[in-house]
């Protein structure tokens, strides 16, 4: 099983205006394939912080209604496992990102990981490169 951060959901779902860059066309491509692969019933696991994060941007870019169906379809898709939060991972997640130099909501995924045994982790967030032990998958 992998960890799957809010950027592939990101980069998945955001509507582009105008003609990407390479590499963020590559990104947004792999995006949607790995969430071809969940939908086809890939086991990944993330929190209710990243799917937090994933409304909270996706809001401000797309119709609310639009947003309401992707959230819908992430929580309820039983091939994604969302865990709660609670105040005690995420203050753990503060320590994390310090030690790592990460942002506390990938402290959080990591922690996550860690508790679960977890080494690898669906993300364009190029900080986890930087820690070691974790393996980011780009597709």
């Amino acid at each position: 099983m992998r960890f799957i951060d809010a950027s592939t959901f990101l980069y998945a779902f955001l509507k582009v205006k105008r003609r990407l860059p390479k590499n963020l066309a590559e990104m947004k491509v792999n995006a949607q394939t790995i969430l071809r692969r969940v939908n086809d019933g890939e086991v990944v696991l993330t929190s209710v912080v990243h799917v937090s994060e994933v409304a909270n941007i996706l809001e401000a870019r797309i119709p609310l209604s639009e947003c309401r169906r992707i959230i819908f379809d992430i929580v309820t898709k039983s091939s994604v496992q969302v865990v709660n939060v609670t105040r005690d991972m995420y203050t753990a997640s503060i320590h994390t990102a310090d030690v790592h130099d990460v942002s506390v909501n990938d402290a959080l995924a990591l922690n996550i990981m860690l508790e679960r045994s977890i080494n690898e982790i669906y993300s364009f967030d190029r900080h986890f490169d930087n820690v070691p032990g974790i393996k980011r998958v780009v597709q």
